[in-house]
């Protein structure tokens, strides 16, 4: 089907005033496509017939950069204007409620089905979690989670176990055996020390390439108004037999290929839809170089209680075109899982891990390889900022810089 995917008829769908297309989201059951604006607006069609529902022109007072469905009805958007917004397809005239807690551009939204909890990252460094259950017209009763300094992206797993977290000094957050009703005070979780991941799982047990624990865990992270927590609680809260305690944190510095010790962003944080890996879009600090990587998750206790976990294994990876320097290039998964949807250049590749779209797992490397380009599609007269799959049709949505959203479907 993906082979002979193609541009669809009515590829352009735009009114001309909304600016760049930053995110875009399908309904779960794939009847709706919403788009978030550059231009405060949020834009609904019918992925089917390519038809526009509605424009929702005032749906923020500055950029729209998320969105993300609850269900089948309701989905909340997230602004630069510092708020969160939950809508109601069956009444879009005007929002369930507006959600006040950020202090910065609000850049990502995630949600718990089993707990109904929504939890929400933005450029303040705060990962924000907000009651849905007692929603009201006012809000939902919220607290602060978790914070770090650069943070860029926020994702849970499929089953809401670990809390991912990229920032764009390079390193990548997890919180691991997640309890979002946890209620933690910022600086209180255990840390699992700073290290690098490798191609090479035999080396979880090696050196952390020359980032000591304080140093590292105090770079990425603030703790509190004190500084970094202490050498000793670090080394207490690593020895758990068995495995860690709850919410413990992680800090990695993912191996980025070409790197050359110049450091990296990682910009775009996605995970496998059934857990097995985490996908990350990295450019280099001089934006000279940009990289898709996907990166295994190894389970389990560390090899000795005083070593990190190291959690994390480069399996695959591709050069992208690196155009449209400092925007942020937002890629997804399939569905299904075995193919990757990257903005490239002016359009998008369909990247899988091998040449015939295996699963993960039935092709994992013993050394970090090559994702195997299936097809390049090409509709757009600017650069692609986003990407996404339908989840119940054979169907791919991107959105440019210039504000075209382009849909492709099979043709025989």
């Amino acid at each position: 089907l993906y082979a002979s995917i193609q541009p669809a008829d009515s590829v352009y769908l735009s009114t001309r005033t909304h600016g760049a297309v930053f995110n875009l989201e399908y309904s779960p059951d794939g009847s709706v496509l919403t788009v978030a604006c550059e231009q405060t607006e949020v834009l609904l069609f019918d992925p089917i017939s390519s038809k526009h529902i509605k424009t929702l022109s005032e749906a923020h007072e500055d950029c729209v950069n998320n969105i993300r469905f609850l269900d089948n009805r309701l989905f909340a958007t997230c602004s630069d204007d510092t708020t969160i917004a939950l809508w109601d397809l069956r009444k879009l005239n005007t929002k369930v409620c507006t959600l006040h807690g950020h202090t910065s551009w609000v850049k990502n939204i995630e949600y718990d089905t089993n707990t109904r909890l929504l939890v929400t990252s933005g450029f303040d460094g705060n990962v924000i979690i907000w009651d849905t259950n007692r929603c009201t017209e006012d809000g939902c009763p919220h607290k602060k989670f978790f914070h770090t300094r650069f943070l860029m992206r926020m994702r849970l797993t499929p089953d809401c176990s670990k809390m991912l977290i990229s920032t764009s000094s390079g390193y990548l957050l997890i919180l691991h055996d997640l309890d979002l009703n946890k209620s933690l005070e910022v600086g209180s979780y255990p840390i699992l020390r700073a290290r690098r991941t490798t191609s090479n799982s035999g080396s979880s047990s090696g050196s952390s390439s020359g980032l000591s624990g304080p140093r590292a865990v105090g770079s990425p992270c603030h703790q509190n108004d004190s500084g970094p927590l202490p050498e000793k609680h670090m080394s207490r809260s690593s020895q758990r037999e068995g495995g860690s305690p709850r919410n413990s944190l992680e800090v990695l510095t993912p191996e980025v290929p070409g790197e050359r010790d110049r450091g990296n962003c990682i910009t775009s944080l996605q995970l496998h839809p059934k857990g097995w890996a985490t996908l990350l879009r990295c450019s280099s600090n001089t934006d000279d170089q940009e990289w898709t990587c996907v990166y295994e998750f190894q389970e389990g206790a560390p090899v000795r209680p005083v070593s990190p976990r190291c959690s994390l294994r480069l399996t695959h990876c591709i050069e992208e075109a690196n155009v449209g320097r400092g925007y942020i290039k937002e890629l997804c998964f399939s569905p299904d899982g075995r193919m990757i949807s990257s903005p490239h250049g002016f359009g998008i590749r369909l990247l899988g891990f091998d040449a015939y779209c295996s699963e993960l797992v039935d092709c994992l490397p013993k050394e970090a390889s090559p994702l195997k380009q299936i097809r390049s599609l090409y509709s757009h007269n600017d650069v692609v900022l986003t990407t996404k799959f339908s989840p119940t049709h054979c169907q791919i949505a991107s959105g440019c810089l210039s504000g075209r959203v382009s849909l492709y479907q099979p043709k025989f």
